[in-house]
């Protein structure tokens, strides 16, 4: 007869057992990724809009500067169209659909992935009406986070700004010509017509950024909300993209005869976009179609160095929260972790074609390894942490209710068409104890601190606020794993 005792630690061993085994549904969080930037949508919403409590928002968008700048997205929980994050967002979707396209395909999400992207193009095509113009950003942020409305019947200014040769801004300019150079690659096989419209677009906007150099907060002093570090990192980047979109040496010399490989990175994001580069490069030397010396080898080995780091096999690596998830800030750390793991998921696939290891200063790592490494970080996202709860709106049962977004937060105007005023918002919503009236399904806040704590509050900006930029990279990351 087993003792009672030790039944109790058999049954205790086999229920966390059951946990452990019972595996994360990738496929529906992908399917919610993609959710999430229809409810990001500015403009007028198409008939087969999925996510129904937004409505038409920005209709007069571009008409003070007499050009039509209607569409693309808000970037995060507030009314404003920054296009410096939002050109990193189409980016990062647009390599998810190379990448990953064939499982996207699998799970019937390559052609809402593919309207992301071109909801995000379509814009830019518009922000961009002549070779050394392009517009930068719709609304004033100071102006709108004095507001808390929705969109739909918002009050702010809607005041266009914009680069031009006098007014520079190579860092806005290399990124927009990085989305470009990445969605006509993701439209190549669907849609050839469009795709060679957006290769034309990113050469000439590669051609601005570099001909007429500056950051482009310089020139535009309300974009401090998205300021840039520098812009040698965005040219790299576009030259990186443009390579592989085209083949064309003019680019892989560009980066041969660049001043810096950027050195080992601690970080990707849509300010430091030099890991990406160095991995897009990475993979091109793997696949034959880059030379492994020079600058483009040095480009490699710093990804390298970048992806050793992550998974804890290098001599700087990532910090870790206490429960072991990648941490690099309190202020939104999950925009670092999804870009991160999309970067070791690509450069794992990578690894394998080429039957290779990751050299790591202490060890070679294979590439299922990576994948395995990336996983229990996506894991951690989706529920699997000490708050066991999911870091992506709406996905499981428990999930962050009142998630800093001001649509999601303030009853749809399709329910009650009753205007919302700049200071009733606050009022009524924003300091309301009740959750959003509206799910904001597939967003990824802003996530938990080091300590793996997670505070559900509309006015905890820094860990409640979504953003595009989180869910950019997502998507190919689920895609990958689904």
């Amino acid at each position: 007869m087993v003792p009672k005792t030790n039944f109790l630690v058999l049954v205790l061993s086999l229920v966390l057992l059951l946990q452990e085994a019972v595996s994360v549904d990738y496929g529906s969080a992908l399917t919610k990724s993609l959710l999430y930037f229809e409810a990001q949508r500015s403009g007028k919403l198409p008939s087969n809009q999925r996510v129904t409590w937004r409505g038409d928002s920005a209709l007069n968008d571009g008409s003070d500067a007499r050009i039509d700048l209607v569409g693309g997205y808000y970037d995060a929980g507030d009314n404003v169209k920054f296009g410096f994050p939002q050109a990193f967002t189409v980016t990062m979707l647009s390599w998810g659909v190379i990448d990953f396209g064939s499982k996207l395909s699998a799970k019937n999400e390559l052609n809402n992935a593919l309207a992301a992207i071109k909801w995000g193009t379509d814009y830019f095509i518009k922000a961009h009406p002549q070779a050394n113009v392009l517009y930068a950003q719709v609304g004033d942020g100071d102006a709108d986070h004095k507001c808390w409305e929705r969109p739909e019947d918002m009050t702010t200014p809607r005041t266009t700004f914009k680069i031009d040769e006098k007014n520079p801004g190579s860092d806005l300019a290399g990124e927009t010509a990085a989305a470009f150079a990445a969605a006509s690659m993701a439209f190549r096989k669907s849609d050839p017509g469009y795709s060679s419209k957006l290769l034309d677009h990113a050469k000439q906007l590669f051609d601005f950024a570099n001909n007429h150099q500056g950051t482009y907060q310089s020139s535009i002093p309300q974009a401090h909300f998205y300021s840039s570090s520098g812009f040698q990192d965005e040219l790299a980047w576009a030259a990186a993209w443009l390579f592989r979109a085209t083949n064309d040496k003019t680019y892989s010399n560009y980066l041969n005869d660049a001043d810096t490989t950027g050195g080992p990175r601690t970080i990707f994001s849509w300010d430091d976009k030099y890991a990406g580069a160095q991995i897009l490069i990475g993979k091109l030397v793997w696949e034959g179609k880059a030379p492994n010396d020079g600058f483009l080898g040095g480009f490699k080995d710093d990804g390298e160095q970048f992806i050793c780091n992550l998974l804890q096999k290098g001599d700087n690596n990532a910090k870790l929260t206490n429960a072991g998830a990648l941490w690099w800030d309190s202020f939104n750390n999950l925009q670092y972790t999804t870009s991160a793991l999309f970067l070791i998921l690509s450069y794992a696939d990578s690894l394998s074609s080429a039957k290779a290891t990751l050299d790591c200063i202490f060890d070679d790592v294979p590439p299922n390894d990576l994948v395995s490494f990336a996983r229990s970080q996506v894991d951690y996202i989706l529920g699997k942490n000490p708050k066991g709860m999911s870091y992506m709106v709406g996905f499981g049962s428990n999930f962050p209710k009142k998630v800093h977004h001001r649509g999601a937060s303030i009853v749809s105007i399709k329910q009650d068409k009753t205007p919302v005023t700049c200071q009733g918002g606050f009022d009524v919503w924003f300091n309301s104890q009740s959750p959003n009236p509206n799910v904001l399904e597939g967003a990824i806040v802003g996530g938990p601190d080091q300590s793996d704590n997670y505070d559900d509050s509309r006015t905890n900006f820094q860990q409640a606020e979504p953003a595009t930029t989180n869910s950019g990279p997502i998507v190919g990351v689920l895609a990958r794993l689904a």
